[in-house]
This record gives structure tokens, sequence and C-alpha cells, in this order.
């Protein structure tokens, strides 16, 4: 049987990736003072892409049997069995290949290696011991997912800067309250599936206080740009607003006036990262004179 394009497609996750893709794009325009050089932005994005997509699609294989068992997962292709596990193996490794190929060729090997890091990472680590070995897995393994601003990063300079780091910290203290929400909503699911997440491990009051404690320490991390100069008061205003109302979202948690509202804060989850790293790179263009940091965090 051969499998439609758009069950191939799906395997790649494409929303996800998609805003993977945007936070690697941030990351390359943040790294130069004008528009990042075209050739090593395209090869780039290309590259992180393909490699996202194929972390994607690995995760749909290695994830399969639980799936089956999940509501949110069970009209997956493999699960649907439009596609088969081989079909899918061999897709995934494709995506792998070409992906680096397109890194080490048209890119640099940093970002090769650091892409391939985090593809392993999360289709591996990640998706085969961590999902299923501890309550903190999405902690543990949110540094995968949080790499891309830095290889986007790296991608045009061929340096893994301290700026890119910070961006890296952001997206990996997002994480957990974003991916949290979620596990509330769909705590029945992963419960079924034998999946120690937080709400199932330790209840849904004790997952309510995590997410709003991480969304306080997320408030103060995204500070830290204007801190130290990488960005000025366009991305301190948007920070703030956007770090007050995802406060009031996981306050609201606590005491939610329904079963929905835990994905609404999801839901805001993902606006509020398009959006904070939106502003990052409005501040960049609107205020090409770096701030000036209260501290000094890189060196001259």
């Amino acid at each position: 049987m051969i499998p439609h394009l758009s069950d191939l497609f799906a395997l790649t996750k494409p929303r996800v990736v998609a805003l993977i893709a945007f936070t690697a794009a941030v990351g390359m325009f943040m790294a130069v003072p004008g528009l990042p050089p075209w050739r090593e932005s395209l090869a780039g994005m290309l590259g992180i892409w393909l490699a996202a997509a194929s972390a994607a699609a690995i995760n749909h294989v290695l994830d399969q049997r639980i799936d089956a068992l999940m509501a949110r997962t069970a009209h997956r292709p493999l699960v649907r069995g439009v596609v088969s596990t081989r079909t899918a193996t061999i897709f995934a490794l494709a995506l792998a290949v070409l992906s680096m190929t397109v890194l080490v060729m048209w890119v640099n090997i940093l970002t090769a290696v650091l892409t391939f890091a985090s593809l392993i990472g999360y289709a591996v680590i990640y998706t085969v011991w961590l999902k299923r070995a501890t309550p903190q897995n999405i902690v543990i393994g949110g540094l995968a997912g949080a790499a891309p601003p830095a290889l986007g990063w790296t991608a045009v300079t061929g340096e893994l800067h301290a700026y890119a780091l910070l961006l890296v910290l952001i997206v990996f203290v997002w994480t957990p309250p974003h991916f949290w929400a979620l596990a509330i909503f769909r705590r029945e699911d992963y419960a079924r599936a034998g999946i120690p997440m937080l709400p199932v491990v330790y209840g849904v009051t004790y997952t309510r206080w995590h997410v709003l404690f991480y969304t306080v320490l997320l408030l103060v991390v995204t500070m830290l740009p204007w801190v130290t100069g990488m960005s000025g008061l366009v991305y301190l205003g948007g920070a703030l607003v956007l770090g007050l109302g995802f406060i009031w979202y996981a306050a609201r948690l606590l005491d939610p006036p329904n079963e929905q509202f835990a994905l609404e804060v999801f839901r805001y989850s993902i606006v509020y990262l398009m959006a904070l790293f939106a502003f990052l790179l409005a501040d960049h263009w609107l205020m090409p004179t770096p701030a000036t940091p209260l501290f000094d965090f890189v060196p001259a």
C-alpha cells in the first residue's frame, strides 16, 4: 500500500515543526545586525526543518502503541494503518540523512552536530526513555526542543553565542507550563497509556501549582534579553504584557472555571511563545542599536 503524501506529511507534526522553524528563524535574524546571509539562512532552515520533521516521524514510530490508547493521538497515520511502520521508519531516516547532508554541505559542522544531538535527544532519549521513566520527563527532555533558536544562530554565524543560549533558556523554561497544561486536560489519556506525566503521578492540584511556579520563573527569564542589552524597550514591553497574561492564566488555572480551561492555557502558551519571539524580532529591527546592559553578560 502506497501512503498518501498528506499522511506522510502528517508524520512530521507540521504545526509543531512550524513553531520550531519560527524560533530558529528568529535566532538567525537576532544573530546579525542586518539581514542574515540568505544562502546559510535558507539551507539552515531547510536542514533544521528536515531534522525536526524526522524527529517527529520517529516519535510516531516509537509511540504508536501508546498513541492508539490516547484520544489525542488515535487519528495518527500509523494508528489508523494508512502508513506502515516500515514506510514511516524509512521516511524518518531519509529526512534525517537529508537534514545532515544539507547542514554539513551548505551550512556548517557545528550546526549539523547540534541539530543531530537535538534530534537524538527528542526522538530517542525523550521518547524512548524519559517519557516513560519520570514525571519530570518534559523538564529534562525539554532541552532538545529548546535548541532551535541556537541552531538558527549558529547556522548564520558558525558560533554558539551566549545570547543564543538565552533564547534556548526561554524556550526551555516555557516548555513545562506549556505541556503540563495539556497534560492536565489529557491526564486520563496519559494514565491509560501508562505515561507518568506530572498530573498522573502527583495529581492535578500539584501540577497546577507547578504551572504557576514555572510561569513566574518564565517571566523572570524573559527579562534577561533586556537586562543583558540583547533587546530594548519594544521587547521589554511585549514580554511584560505577555508574561503577566500567562501568569493570569496560570493563576486562574488553580481554580479553573471549567475542565476546558487547561486547554485554553495550553493554547495561550503557543500564542505567547510566537508573540514573544515576534517582539524579539521587532525590537531587533526597530531598535538596531543594542540596549545598554545592566551588567556585562558577554565580554567585549
